[in-house]
């Protein structure tokens, strides 16, 4: 079983910034693709940013310039720094991971308890 464990959420003011971090434990042979989402009240959840193994990057529309993923593979960690951020950006955020997949099985996707961030004045 795979564990995660978000951390860094909090209350910043507009176009503050604030630094994400999930990291992996458990019974981990290996992690494909990493990524954050975000989910507010009687919503459905929404993809924000998404990293591969080998580091390729994907964000949703709305977060592009101001989010950037990343990960750190020998931590089985990944972040998400978010700059300039508006209150729309206030809702809870959930990191996920795809780990232990092999040539024959294509991995569990994993999810931790998710982490609020909240953008007021």
């Amino acid at each position: 079983q795979v564990q995660l464990v978000e951390s860094g959420g909090g209350l910043v003011q507009p176009g503050g910034s604030l630094r994400l971090s999930c990291a992996a434990s458990g019974s981990i042979f290996s992690i494909n693709a990493m990524g954050w989402y975000r989910q507010a009240p009687g919503k459905e959840r929404e993809v924000v940013a998404t990293i591969t193994s080998g580091g390729t990057t994907d964000y949703a529309d709305s977060v592009k310039g101001r989010f950037t993923i990343s990960r750190d593979n020998a931590k089985n960690t990944v972040y998400l720094q978010m700059n300039s951020l508006k209150p729309e950006d206030t809702v809870v955020y959930y990191c996920n991971c795809n780990a232990n997949g092999r040539s024959w099985f294509k991995g569990m996707d994993y999810w931790g308890k998710g982490t609020l961030v909240t953008v007021s004045s």
